[in-house]
């Protein structure tokens, strides 16, 4: 955060004839020097401007002193600083760095800073998806979520001939009481539940939840929106999705049966998944004992469950010798 800078001189004691001052005449001071590096990365792959380019903006040229492209930058480089809460901003808005990356030292009226505080991007961030009276700023949310799977097409000089999307659920934890949250047994807490789709180091949607719902929920519409985008472009890379035991549910398994994609799923052990598997188990464990080191099992078999499921499916049992919990089992087409 930018420091204020106090213009007087404080003066000490001489020591052997010379004069000791102290001053603060260093100017606008920094700790976010950091963020020179985002805005250099942000120039190369144009993020925030391609966020931008996701507004429409109906206010008054004329009387416009911050810029759609200047409170996308803003507010984007401000979280990734760690400044989540939009009250930050009142101090960010003097900061010289992130005036620099705004490509904007000063605010063109006497009365404003360079950059917009809170108030200002509170009305960004509220965006409706069409301009009104009072809400000048609008948001097409589509061209938004296009946005990511679209840097990661452009990241790939050619296609490659198959890609790993990872599904991911995880706790937003809550220290208050904003609006949805609902208290999560597992993670002990109350928040909110994102879905996030990875491949590799790329994000590629990231969608926000309440928690009282399941793991899987919309999944489906995610991964069907981001497919047909990477298709369009890559109709013949092989696509392999993969996730955690929240993620085996048959409407998910069943859609990608259909769309030719790969799949793999854990699944939740249970009493019937270890009877599968005892021979395996107990070898080994013999192994494991004998030679002091951990043995490792491997068996395919088809699996169905009694309800939930609409057909059977291969599922790839694996035991370690040592753990405690003796199988990590998924499931993928035949």
């Amino acid at each position: 955060m930018p420091t204020e800078c106090n213009p007087e001189l404080f003066d000490f004691a001489r020591v052997e004839g010379r004069a000791v001052v102290a001053a603060f005449d260093g100017g606008r001071i920094t700790s976010d020097a950091g963020a020179l590096l985002l805005g250099a990365a942000d120039r190369v792959i144009g993020l925030t401007r391609r966020l931008a380019a996701c507004f429409i903006d109906g206010r008054n040229r004329e009387l416009i002193e911050h810029d759609v492209a200047t409170l996308v930058m803003q507010r984007v480089v401000g979280i990734a600083l760690g400044y989540e809460d939009l009250i930050d901003h009142d101090e960010l808005r003097h900061d010289p760095v992130m005036a620099v990356l705004a490509g904007k030292l000063a605010a063109r009226r006497s009365d404003c800073a360079p950059l917009a505080g809170k108030s200002t991007l509170n009305r960004l961030e509220l965006s409706r998806p069409e301009p009104s009276r009072y809400a000048k700023l609008a948001a097409n949310t589509d061209s938004m979520e296009a946005v990511f799977v679209d840097l990661f097409l452009n990241a790939h000089k050619k296609p490659p001939a198959q890609i790993t999307l990872d599904l991911d659920a995880t706790d937003d934890p809550l220290h208050g009481h904003q609006e949805g949250r609902f208290f999560h047994g597992y993670y002990d807490c109350y928040c909110y539940l994102p879905l996030y789709v990875f491949c590799g180091r790329h994000l590629l949607a990231a969608k926000l939840r309440r928690s009282n719902i399941d793991a899987a929920a919309g999944s489906v519409e995610e991964i069907e929106r981001i497919l047909g985008r990477i298709r369009a472009r890559w109709p013949r890379v092989r696509i392999l999705l993969r996730g955690d035991g929240g993620f085996a549910r048959e409407v998910l398994m069943a859609w990608c049966e259909a769309n030719r994609v790969d799949y793999l799923f854990g699944l939740a052990r249970n009493a019937r998944l270890v009877g599968e598997i005892e021979n395996e188990m107990s070898d080994a464990r013999t192994e494991s004992e004998a030679s002091g080191k951990p043995a490792r099992r491997f068996r395919d078999f088809t699996w169905s469950m009694l309800d939930s499921w609409s057909r059977a499916r291969r599922v790839s049992a694996r035991r370690n010798g040592r753990a405690e919990r003796p199988i990590r089992a998924s499931s993928s087409p035949r």
